[in-house]
């Protein structure tokens, strides 16, 4: 069994679990630290926040190691996800309902695999307004979620791969490698429009950040499990 070292550091690959906030995900392993482990004062964080409707790899530093943070948010990720062609939603993601819908009849597959292609290289990118973006010291969603409508102004973000991996109306699956900071519920927004029609995220996995990979990530239960060893070891 792996014996954690939080207080000298450690680089935690954690497997987020569906419906788990970035910020929820701290906040079970810090407990669990300080109640398991008798380790009040410690300093833990994530590199880079994935939406709670996505699951994959998350990265959390403990100790003298969150001075990685910033170097890890650099690197570049990975992700697998789902699209519905044909709808959108206000979030672009499954967390609002459907606001509008489009025929699809007219898109064939030759259609999206070449759109797919036009995203690759530099493009600009205008964030999700349901999104933890700070405006004014506010995050973009508490404006989005009072019905306030704010500017959310596009930025340059680098696609490396786009691949179509599976089509089957009005379901689109694919592969993104891309820079930081790219969304991808804006980026298959964007897609819809591209088309001249709508569509939404429905699913999303991060798989890699830089060399780190989601098959060596831990779930919250089996990181959970290794403390709670420590704990009894400690007790004996």
């Amino acid at each position: 069994m792996h014996n954690f070292d939080f207080t000298k550091g450690e680089i935690l690959l954690i497997d987020k679990p569906y419906d788990w906030t970035s910020f929820d995900v701290v906040n079970k392993i810090r407990s669990l630290i300080k109640y398991r482990l008798g380790i009040k004062k410690l300093k833990i964080g994530h590199a880079g926040t994935l939406d709670p409707l996505a699951s994959g790899l998350l990265i959390l530093c403990t100790g003298p190691f969150t001075k990685k943070i910033d170097e890890f948010q650099e690197l570049e990720k990975e992700y697998t996800g789902t699209m519905i062609l044909g709808a959108t939603t206000p979030s672009a993601d499954l967390e609002t309902l459907i606001n509008n819908e489009f025929n699809i009849s007219g898109i064939y597959e030759k259609d999206i695999l070449k759109t797919a292609e036009t995203f690759i290289g530099n493009i600009k990118q205008v964030p999700p307004l349901f999104s933890a973006k700070k405006i004014g010291g506010e995050r973009a969603y508490e404006f989005a979620r009072k019905g306030i409508n704010v500017v959310m102004e596009a930025k340059d973000v680098y696609i490396r791969e786009f691949e179509i991996t599976k089509i089957n109306f009005p379901e689109i699956s694919f592969r993104v490698v891309c820079s930081k900071g790219t969304y991808i519920r804006s980026l298959v927004k964007d897609f819809g429009e591209k088309l001249e029609n709508g569509a939404y995220l429905s699913a999303l996995r991060r798989t890699r950040i830089g060399e780190f990979q989601i098959d060596n990530a831990l779930a919250i239960e089996k990181i959970e499990n290794i403390i709670m060893q420590q704990n009894e070891a400690l007790l004996r």
